[in-house]
C-alpha cells in the first residue's frame, strides 16, 4: 500500500463500501453504509497488507479513514 488510493481500494475490495479518496477525511458517521464492525475488518486487512501489527486502541481513536491511513503508513 503506497498511496491513499491503494488504501481506498482495500476498503472497497475488502469491505465493499463505495468510498473514494475524497471521503477519507469524512467522519465515519458520514460514510454511507459504514458500520463499526467494518473498522475491525479494515484493521485485519491492513495488517495483512502491511505485514505489521496496528494498534487497535489507536485505530478506535481515529475519527476518519485519513487517520487510519496515517496509522497504517507510519514508520
Amino acid at each position: 500500500m503506497t498511496s491513499i488510493d491503494d488504501f481506498i481500494a482495500i476498503i472497497r475490495d475488502e469491505i465493499g463500501i463505495p468510498v473514494e479518496a475524497d471521503d477519507a477525511g469524512r467522519h465515519f458517521d458520514q460514510l454511507p453504509g459504514w458500520d463499526s464492525v467494518f473498522l475491525l475488518q479494515l484493521l485485519t486487512a491492513l495488517e495483512r497488507e502491511t505485514g505489521r501489527r496496528i494498534s487497535l486502541p489507536d485505530v478506535l481513536d481515529c475519527p476518519d479513514l485519513k487517520s487510519v491511513y496515517a496509522l497504517a503508513t507510519a514508520s
